[in-house]
């Protein structure tokens, strides 16, 4: 009897102990399966409830937790003394300078032998063992990293992955594990007029702290095709790149990323949970693939909602399409208005390219879009993005809107023996509305109102019908690409 009893509860000890290996397991498990590089606050480490347009009586408590996992960057590159000058000598296009010449003259006598030239920025620490956020521009190019600790200490890093259009970038440094981190908050969730807080290494002057308001969400300023900006009145200065933005419980919401040089208390940080979706593939591959559509697009502004019977301005206005794409296997057309790209709305069309980018690659998703006045959907598979005209002498004309065109041809036309579209912009008047609405020389006019246009004659005879006080809606083509302009008459 007394044996069977303890056979009995050996066998309920076995069990448990199964039980709790199992359980302990699918704990395990699941830790694993949801791990990611970042770190978020433990629920049980949250702070009180605070309000976050309320300003606090000090930033002195959020200060000392969260200062010690910010961290300066200091980058050497070298530069060869054919390619160095003390200022840019290309401009924005990649054009050469016409001073390069005179420049290169002028300092053909100075030291042959490398020059380095060093740069400074900030970073902040995600994970213990030494991975650190920054932007991309602040290590682009460079032979030697050196990250500075808050008490300190200082550590050669190693670039682990860039990504050039969202500006995010990926160090790491070697640690034993016992690194102080920075919380990731949810980006999404940052509203305007909440308190925010920059900490940076501004001018190299050391770690320093200022502090703000959000002042506008999902700003786009030019920088490339993934605008969605955190405007903040936070002072951000040279040096602050790639520094944290934080909100007022001590979570990182923003990167600090650019600023307006002719102006005060106007800086932009990028989303955190931007960085969040390319972190993976940053730290797995070095690079971020994206999901491709093919299609130019461009802004709905009132009167082209009219014109195309919209009934609001929302949705991205497609100018063209790019030959042998997934939007021209799928049948999107030059005309119309995507809505809705694999179940996410498109409120403007800044919001195509970053929905199109994070779609996986492969899939076939639902596009919705509005066409000639009737909602449309249509079925697209998403490819991964991989990264010339002459003038025909002929009759010019100018007209009203200050424009003096021409016939256009082109060499691909030539070759294939079709017939040349639209005409050439060979002048523009100054103070015309043409000027007005930042038409070129160069462009080339397809389509007035939807009429298509082969010849002078052709653009003479839509510009009759347009009365005074109507707009003219056209299809430009400039640099390869097309895009909808419209022009008020007067």
């Amino acid at each position: 009897m007394e044996k069977r009893n303890v056979t009995s509860l050996s066998l309920i000890l076995v069990v448990l102990i199964l039980v709790g290996i199992i359980f302990a397991s699918r704990i395990d498990f699941s830790t694993q399966s949801k791990k990611v590089l970042w770190k978020e606050r433990p629920l049980k480490e949250n702070a009180p409830k605070v309000d976050k347009f309320k300003r606090p009586d000090s930033f002195v408590e959020l200060i000392k937790r969260e200062k010690p996992a910010v961290v300066n960057i200091s980058t050497t590159q070298v530069l060869s003394p054919k390619k160095f000058h003390p200022w840019e000598n290309r401009d924005r296009g990649g054009n050469p300078n016409p001073f390069d010449d005179f420049f290169d003259k002028f300092f053909e006598d100075m030291p042959k032998s490398d020059l380095k030239r060093q740069s400074l920025g900030s970073g902040f620490i995600i994970s213990n063992d030494g991975y650190i956020l920054t932007n991309n521009h602040v290590i682009e190019n460079a032979t030697k990293i050196k990250v500075t600790l808050s008490d300190g200490r200082e550590y050669e890093a190693k670039v682990i992955g860039r990504d050039p259009k969202t500006d995010i970038a990926l160090i790491k440094i070697s640690s034993n594990g016992s690194l102080p981190v920075a919380y990731l908050g949810d980006s999404d969730k940052v509203e305007v007029g909440e308190w925010v807080v920059a900490i940076g290494n501004p001018f190299g002057l050391g770690q320093t702290v200022t502090a703000g308001i959000v002042s506008a969400k999902g700003r786009v300023i030019g920088i490339g095709n993934y605008d969605n900006f955190i405007q903040t009145d936070a002072s951000i200065n040279p040096g602050n790149s790639g520094g944290p933005l934080f909100d007022i419980s001590g979570e990182v919401v923003g990167i600090n990323t650019a600023i307006v040089a002719s102006g005060q208390g106007i800086g932009f940080a990028t989303p955190i949970n931007m960085a969040k979706e390319i972190l993976k593939s940053l730290k797995e591959e070095g690079s971020v693939t994206r999901g491709w559509l093919g299609v130019n697009i461009q802004q709905v502004d009132e009167t082209i909602a009219k014109t195309f019977n919209l009934k609001d301005t929302k949705g991205a206005l497609v100018g063209d399409i790019i030959a042998d794409t997934p939007a021209e296997k799928a049948g999107i057309k030059r005309g119309d208005v995507i809505l809705e790209f694999n179940g996410k709305k498109v409120d403007s069309y800044h919001d195509l390219p970053r929905i199109v980018a994070s779609t996986k690659i492969g899939s076939v998703v639902d596009v919705i879009l509005m066409r000639n006045g009737e909602t449309k959907v249509l079925k697209v598979q998403v490819e991964e993005l991989k990264d010339d005209l002459i003038i025909k002498s002929s009759t010019q004309v100018t007209d009203k809107l200050g424009l003096t065109v021409t016939e256009v041809d082109s060499l691909e036309e030539r070759r294939s023996n079709t017939p040349p579209e639209g005409v050439l912009i060979k002048g523009v008047r100054k103070g015309s509305l043409a000027e007005e609405n930042d038409l070129r020389v160069g462009d080339v006019i397809l389509e007035i109102n939807k009429e298509k246009l082969t010849n002078v004659k052709d653009y003479e005879m839509a510009l009759k019908k347009i009365e005074k006080n109507n707009h003219v809606i056209m299809l430009i083509k400039r640099e390869g690409r097309t895009f909808f302009a419209s022009i008020k008459l007067r």
